[in-house]
């Protein structure tokens, strides 16, 4: 262990004695209404839940579940039970009932928290009975004990309890794009390793304002969010929900920002939508009105006062990033993973450099194997996977985290992902094809929303994609579509080349299982609804089929 960060209890007792007043979260509740907790407000409801949950007697180590979507109570909730000595164990809140009842059966979880969820009715059955439950100020309607009534009849726990380094902090289960959900485990001293490394490359980042909304049961928000609020004794608010999503993030203007690239996209298709793209870019070419449309656009985004914009958990376009830089919005793409508590590479403000995830944190090694895979070593790399020690024993060469992401690093150490080693597949023709790279050239156009490219075992390649909303006045789609496809093919090798574009009606969703909770798209779940078709469309003539 090579750090002497202070662990993450430490900090919160330490915001807790030095601005007991400032505002640590903001909560909207409702018809414009928020409630803000502080400091002390905040913490003093943690000893109360913890001192309730000491007296239950669990053994030291307990895994204590919780499924919420994010609230301040999931902030309060996961302190306590570091207070109490215990392990949290966070369940993505839109789950299913089998994979709920698989992480809590898996994690062997011996209480589970109840929070704000859309779908309870649905996840119920997988949440044993015999479970000892506790219901969140935002939870479902339930017969489980509430916290407001558990914290206004116990005593707050008192003076600072703390945990060892090596003690086991979290059990963060994988969002499942590759599969079976694997249990990741972090110790502290990896928490305050990781935030403490985030914060050193970043020493700008002091007093911030975060807006929360992505899963807080994914690494990147759980370190940078979460954990990075705590360390800097920093202000978050949330989002009440996805309808209030816009409103609250421009109610929030953040100072520090994270989205995925869905998001990104998402973004991009509104601003369009209001203002073509030939519009946006003559107004962009007048001086003074260039300055007035820029600053419109991030007050109305939300990111009127961002100083530090992050993207990460998927790859996002060079396209992309140019298009909002010259909105004046520079996204600083990072690369990490659960098993390494998110701490690899980061594009630095001032530093970036579009199409690569930046350099190393100070404290990383990195290097890449005979098969250009990117291999990283770090204190904050996990303890292992829970109860797969095979599993954890491949995952590792001389100490050396083997990411299973392919990648480049060019002479000034910028890494460049080329692409996952296991999404490669061969044609019939046995030649691999990367499917990543091939996606991102297809996601620059403005036509594309989303894209996944298959053809494991079939005599070609071709793309799977669904249509973005640009505002943009197409007259001929299909010609359009055809274009595309031409010019992509144009730039790939032969055996890459995509024989079809098939255009999908339905947009791949969380609901509909064909996203991740962070907005990944899950490749074995697509293949699997769309498969049954795939030799009647490589039979077609037409090069461009959409799928009623």
């Amino acid at each position: 262990m090579t750090t002497t960060a202070p662990m993450v209890l430490q900090r919160i007792y330490q915001n807790e004695r030095e601005q007991a007043n400032r505002i640590f979260l903001t909560q909207p509740i409702g018809q414009g209404q928020v409630h803000n907790l502080t400091w002390a407000e905040a913490v003093d409801q943690s000893r109360r839940m913890a001192a309730h949950l000491k007296s239950l007697g669990l053994p030291h180590g307990a895994k204590v579940a919780i499924l919420s979507k994010n609230c301040a109570h999931f902030f309060l909730t996961e302190l306590a039970i570091w207070m109490a000595g215990y392990t949290t164990v966070a369940i993505f809140p839109t789950e299913s009932a089998d994979t709920v009842k698989f992480v809590l059966e898996h994690s062997e979880s011996s209480l589970l928290f109840v929070g704000k969820l859309d779908e309870w009715h649905k996840q119920t059955p997988g949440v044993p009975d015999h479970l000892p439950k506790i219901a969140l100020p935002l939870a479902p309607a339930t017969a489980f004990d509430k916290w407001d009534d558990i914290i206004s009849r116990t005593q707050p726990m008192a003076g600072e309890a703390l945990r060892e380094p090596t003690d086991l902090a979290m059990i963060m289960y994988t969002s499942g794009s590759t599969g079976q959900q694997k249990g990741v485990m972090h110790n502290f001293h990896a928490v305050a390793y990781a935030v403490d490394r985030f914060l050193h490359n970043f020493p700008q980042i002091q007093k911030e304002i975060f807006f929360s909304y992505l899963p807080l049961c994914h690494v990147a928000e759980k370190m940078l969010v979460e954990c990075g609020a705590i360390f800097t004794g920093s202000t978050i608010y949330f989002v009440e929900n996805l309808d209030t999503f816009n409103a609250n993030l421009v109610y929030t203007q953040p100072t520090v920002f994270l989205a995925v690239p869905r998001i990104w996209e998402k973004m991009q298709e509104g601003i369009l939508s209001k203002m073509p793209q030939k519009k946006l870019s003559k107004l962009l070419s007048i001086p003074i009105v260039s300055s007035i449309i820029k600053k419109a656009i991030r007050k109305k985004l939300g990111l009127a006062n961002a100083k530090f914009i992050f993207t990460g958990a998927s790859p996002i376009s060079v396209a992309l990033q140019e298009w909002f830089a010259k909105l004046g919005i520079i996204i600083l793409e990072a690369y990490g993973m659960t098993e390494n508590s998110a701490l690899s590479h980061a594009n630095r403000v001032g530093l970036h450099k579009f199409g690569t995830v930046g350099q190393t944190y100070p404290g990383v090694e990195v290097r890449l194997s005979a098969q250009n895979e990117i291999q990283v070593k770090s204190d904050a790399s996990m303890l292992g996977y829970f109860k797969e020690p095979v599993l954890t024993a491949e995952s590792f060469e001389d100490g050396f985290l083997k990411t299973g992401d392919e990648g480049s690093i060019d002479e000034n150490g910028y890494l460049t992902i080329t692409g996952r080693i296991k999404d490669q597949f061969k044609t019939s023709k046995g030649k691999y094809i990367m499917p990543a790279p091939i996606e991102n050239k297809l996601l620059e156009h403005p036509l594309i929303g989303q894209a996944c490219v298959v053809g494991s075992g079939m005599s070609s390649a071709f793309v799977l994609c669904t249509l973005a909303t640009t505002g943009e006045q197409e007259q001929d789609l299909h010609q359009n579509l055809q274009a595309l496809l031409e010019a992509t093919n144009s730039k790939l090798d032969h055996h890459e080349k995509l024989s079809k574009m098939v255009i999908c009606k339905e947009e791949w969703s969380i609901p509909n299982g064909l996203l991740t909770p962070t907005l990944k798209i899950k490749r074995k779940s697509i293949e699997s609804y769309y498969g049954n078709n795939y030799d009647e469309w490589l039979k077609e003539e037409k090069k461009i089929i959409f799928v009623v």
